[in-house]
């Protein structure tokens, strides 16, 4: 399959997805996920990478992020995925590559659109029949939104209620807790490819900035009309979408410090 071209749109929030290489379950032991949320909090701490949500899985990752910094975003994804393949082959004895060459994002508009995203990510692992409800599953962002972490936080709270328009930090938790609920009564084991393969996913004039700011790139780019919602779609290929204009693989060898890591 020919690889898509690489499209950056500053300032939106980004559901990110990452999987392991030929999605072998490389994440599979606790301390391979808690490492991955080690270098992800490093990757706050010195990129400012401004974090709405996050999940790990046995074999991919999700992240829901706002693009504050146009290198933010770049930067933390060769930190985190270099880092932890790196550690994972040290430790295994292992060569080859440990993810998949290139990350997929979403586009995703604030307010409604935003708080669905959230619930389809953390929603993940209760679709997989893994766990009955997400706060059981230790590596993933609901948790830290319903119980704010005074220290080692990785949550955006105050640019999550921004986003999403709600004024407190309470009103933020109640409403996100119906939605989980909503969700677990529908009861929907089915993944939902909008938030995985769309360029873009939110409301017409949201769908209609993003592919005027794309210029002639959006060209034959479809757009498929689910009622108050719409995705802007590349519909012969998968869509990735990806902000290093320059290396095609994720380096395993970046020269920075090593730092230990408290337990998340």
């Amino acid at each position: 399959m020919p690889r898509a071209n690489r499209y950056f749109v500053p300032g939106q929030v980004w559901h990110i997805t990452h999987r392991c290489h030929k999605r072998e379950f490389l994440l599979k032991f606790a301390k391979d996920r808690q490492r991955w949320l080690g270098w992800l909090f490093e990757a706050k701490k010195r990129y400012g990478l401004s974090l709405l949500d996050y999940m790990v899985t046995s074999n991919h990752v999700h992240l829901l992020v706002f693009d504050s910094d146009p290198e933010a975003i770049p930067k933390s994804m060769q930190l985190i995925a270099g880092r932890t393949g790196q550690e994972y082959n040290q430790r295994k004895n292992r060569k080859g590559a440990f993810w998949e060459d290139r990350y997929h994002a979403t586009a995703v508009e604030s307010g409604n659109h935003l708080f669905q995203c959230l619930v389809y990510i953390d929603l993940n692992m209760v679709r997989a029949r893994v766990v009955a409800h997400p706060q059981e599953w230790p590596y993933s962002g609901y948790n830290e939104i319903q119980k704010p972490r005074k220290r080692y936080g990785l949550i955006d709270h105050d640019r999550l209620m921004d986003l999403t328009g709600v004024k407190s930090q309470q009103n933020l938790k109640q409403l996100h807790k119906a939605c989980i609920d909503e969700g677990l009564e529908k009861g929907n084991p089915f993944k939902e490819d909008r938030w995985t393969e769309s360029l873009a996913v939110g409301g017409e004039a949201f769908i209609k900035e993003i592919r005027e700011a794309l210029g002639v790139k959006a060209i034959g780019r479809s757009i498929i009309d689910n009622g108050e919602q719409r995705q802007l779609r590349d519909l012969q290929q998968p869509y990735s979408i990806h902000f290093d204009p320059e290396k095609d693989r994720l380096s395993q060898n970046i020269g920075l410090e090593w730092n230990v890591f408290p337990d998340i």
